[in-house]
């Protein structure tokens, strides 16, 4: 299979990451002392997914691929508890996340079929 399905994999896994991240934070939104935790997608996507070709010598770093993806403690104050966790930004954060995943999940169906339709012909 074609390197488009070994990304459109890592997405779906690292959306599923993020998805575990953002669970546990809105669990312990109560939960005096917890810090908000988030995965820097950015990161993980550029090192799940994109190999880079460089197209002049200082384009990228000598490895020719992009480094990341962690998860991060969030910065913002915290409640008078020491809990940091706001319940509405982590539901947006949910809420991109998952259209993020089934956009994901929509293309790499697509590219199934596409192949199917390739085989069959």
């Amino acid at each position: 299979m074609g390197d488009i399905f070994k990304t459109l994999e890592r997405q779906i896994r690292a959306a599923g990451i993020r998805h575990g991240v953002i669970a546990s934070n809105i669990a312990n939104v109560d939960t005096p002392g917890y810090k908000a935790k988030d995965v820097k997608f950015d990161e993980t996507l550029e090192k799940a997914t994109i190999e880079l070709r460089k197209t002049a010598p200082g384009h990228i770093g000598e490895s020719g691929r992009a480094e990341g993806g962690r998860v991060d403690v969030e910065s913002r104050p915290s409640w008078g508890d020491g809990n940091n966790v706001e319940l509405d930004v982590e539901v947006a954060k949910m809420t991109e996340n998952a259209i993020f995943f089934q956009t994901a999940v929509t293309l790499l169906s697509t590219n199934i079929r596409m192949f199917k339709t390739a085989l069959r012909r």
